[in-house]
């Protein structure tokens, strides 16, 4: 079993990682120009989406969201278009890095002022939330890039055996 101390250990990691590689203008452009164990890269090295022409998605796109729906809905609504409660995901990856998002959800948010109040959770030790935090990203940013209707995706791609490995060493 694992221990928060590691799990906490692990959250720094991603953000120090995240950290090199994210860029400050938002997603930028989603086309994925490489691939890694099933995990598409854009050409700055985020994780991104892949759907191809008959509309399968890739795994991650698909995972992310039956996890969206586990774990975010609740606050962000369907599809990512925002509630009452929290703001619309699918507006905010428009502007939002992968850094910026993965520094989010991991630190959570408070933002309180005469116009408005955000308070967002820090998810940085659920491990149902951070061991998908890249296929919750994905499939938000093929939402807001306008590739993945608010549905169900029909059809998607297998699950690698890269990720089936990444999950159970996640998860403990």
């Amino acid at each position: 079993m694992t221990s928060i101390s590691q799990t906490a250990g692990a959250v720094a990691l991603i953000l120090l990682f995240t950290a090199g590689i994210a860029h400050t203008d938002g997603a930028g452009d989603p086309k994925a120009v490489s691939s890694r164990e099933g995990e598409y890269l854009d050409k700055d090295g985020n994780p991104t989406f892949k759907v191809a022409n008959d509309g399968t998605v890739d795994w991650y796109t698909y995972a992310g969201y039956l996890r969206y729906g586990a774990n975010c809905l609740q606050c962000h609504g369907p599809d990512g278009l925002g509630s009452s409660y929290a703001p619309s995901l699918v507006d905010s990856l428009k502007t939002l890095s992968y850094g910026d998002f993965v520094s989010t959800v991991v630190s959570g948010k408070k933002e309180v002022n005469t116009a408005q109040q955000q308070v967002m959770p820090s998810f940085g030790t659920n491990k149902n939330v951070m061991c998908y935090i890249d296929a919750i990203y994905v499939y938000l940013r093929a939402r807001s890039d306008g590739a993945l209707s608010r549905q169900r995706p029909e059809k998607h791609a297998p699950k690698t055996d890269a990720y089936t490995t990444a999950e159970d060493s996640c998860m403990g």
